[in-house]
């Protein structure tokens, strides 16, 4: 009898680290989805951009950043940690944090809403497949970039608010 119950305990330890495993993948999934396009508690970054105009984009007030500079910050600084995350190199960068929003181009707003939309996704695939290693490794950054990406996202719903293009029944009244 002990011999069955040992023998069933060493099983119940791999079992039990693999749940905790895909586990912690999965909640840095909904993390990523609940920025991204996943409503949860608050306003994923995609409702925040859909409708907003080129024009209405490039609106700030009061020294404050842009919506469309927001999500050119956004899409800087995900590509550049998916690259990471790929073992790929990211293009030099000087450090200054105010060039991540001060290249933001109203001919190019699609494409910013486009490539952030996608960017966004790679990453969610990346943590999906991600090998159990790599995923360890990165985990913190993972829920770091939830943060970033949430705290701006409340920030491009602020700048509508105040321009008037946020539509209240989007979230956020």
């Amino acid at each position: 009898m002990k011999k069955v119950i040992i023998i069933a305990f060493c099983f119940c330890i791999p079992l039990a680290a693999v749940s905790q495993k895909s586990s912690s993948r999965q909640v840095l999934l909904e993390q990523l989805k609940s920025t991204h396009n996943a409503k949860n508690w608050f306003v994923p970054v995609n409702t925040t951009l859909e409708g907003l105009t080129a024009t209405q984009a490039a609106w700030k007030d009061k020294g404050n950043h842009s919506s469309g500079q927001l999500a050119y910050h956004l899409l800087f600084w995900n590509e550049r940690q998916l690259k990471d995350f790929k073992g790929e190199k990211n293009d030099n960068f000087t450090g200054n944090n105010e060039e991540t929003f001060d290249k933001f181009d109203q001919a190019q707003w699609a494409n910013i809403v486009k490539r952030l939309d996608q960017v966004l996704t790679d990453i969610e695939k990346w943590v999906e497949t991600a090998p159990e290693d790599q995923l360890a490794k990165h985990a913190g950054t993972i829920a770091n970039i939830s943060a970033h990406n949430a705290y701006h996202t409340g920030q491009i719903v602020t700048v509508r608010k105040a321009q008037g293009s946020w539509d209240p029944e989007k979230g956020v009244k």
